[in-house]
């Protein structure tokens, strides 16, 4: 959910062609926004044009990490958090409403994901520093201030309002999956046909290559991050990973992720990385997060709620799990 504590797999993008049919050339630049590495793939007629769709691009992604960054003093989302315990906050309806939905989903996962994540105190260090665990009590107080419940929207005013002093709202890579989902949104109104918004893992998709073939986005190996577990074909939609590989400790020969449960403060334990497919970034970011926290038999409950989206679960042990409606052949 946060990039301090969750890791997100970066995806190799495989493209077969640069110049090809119609005129139509591709065009890609790498930058770094919203504290993480985006890569932006723009499908169009000619590469002045795409240059500058991809200026559109990174342009709105800033726009968008301007108001709901929670590290940036002056951020809508900062004066909620800095006004915590104190008085409601008017936001932008866009603020808002995405406030409202990341609500929904720590709603719909029972604070398996949980949009106050934010106020987490780090009792826990995936540096290498760790020579035991956490006692309970440090455990239990790392999560006072987190519960989403404890967050007051008021809809008519457009107001974010937290009750507890301390507490904190925070988007993360959800905001990440967010940006990519409207810049998708806006390249296909302006009439771009094909292109991938990669945020640090988080994609978007849409269209073909310029030879026509489909997107192919190739899943890391969690075991070998240097080798791809497979690709799969992507026309429009969205492709997220969360995933434990790199940051963990080990204690009584049991393998504790850097992923937080927010409710209980317990690292996750059990799977290795989730990957989720998707017509929403944003919504399949939720649900890879979630399903970490979960584990494989509620994770795999919890995306039956959501019939459009299909997963690919890799346990610890290295088993390779599909949700019954993933379709794609690796």
């Amino acid at each position: 959910m946060y990039k301090s504590i969750l890791y997100k797999i970066l995806f190799f993008i495989v493209m077969t062609c640069c110049f090809t049919m119609n005129s139509q050339v591709l065009r890609k630049r790498t930058t770094l926004l919203m504290g993480g590495r985006f890569d932006i793939s723009i499908v169009d007629k000619d590469s002045l044009s795409a240059e500058k769709n991809i200026n559109v691009v990174i342009e709105e992604i800033s726009r968008i990490e301007r108001i709901i960054s929670d590290w940036k003093s002056d951020s809508q989302v900062s004066e909620v958090n800095q006004n915590a315990g104190i008085k409601p906050i008017k936001v932008d309806r866009e603020v808002f409403e995405l406030a409202q939905r990341a609500i929904k989903l720590s709603e719909i996962t029972n604070g398996a994901f949980d949009v106050s994540f934010a106020a987490l105190d780090r009792v826990w260090k995936f540096d290498g520093s760790m020579t035991e665990m956490p006692s309970a009590e440090a455990i239990k107080k790392s999560v006072e201030k987190v519960g989403y419940k404890n967050i007051i929207l008021d809809s008519v005013n457009s107001t974010i309002f937290l009750k507890l002093k301390g507490m904190k709202i925070g988007f993360g890579a959800l905001g990440e999956g967010y940006a990519t989902d409207k810049c998708r949104k806006m390249m296909l109104e302006k009439g771009i046909q094909a292109g991938i918004i990669n945020g640090s893992g988080d994609m978007s998709t849409w269209g073909k290559q310029p030879n026509g073939n489909d997107w192919k986005i190739g899943i890391t190996n969690p075991f070998h991050p240097e080798k791809l577990i497979g690709t799969v074909p992507s026309k429009e939609g969205a492709v997220t990973t969360s995933g434990n590989y790199e940051k963990f400790v080990v204690f009584n020969g049991k393998r504790y992720s850097h992923i937080i449960n927010p409710a209980t403060g317990y690292p996750a334990t059990g799977l290795c990385s989730v990957t989720v497919f998707g017509p929403n970034a944003e919504t399949a970011n939720g649900l890879s997060t979630s399903m970490m926290v979960l584990g494989q038999k509620e994770g795999l409950l919890l995306l039956q709620k959501f019939p459009e989206y299909s997963c690919l679960m890799i346990t610890d042990k290295g088993k390779v799990i599909k949700s019954k409606n993933f379709s794609y052949k690796l």
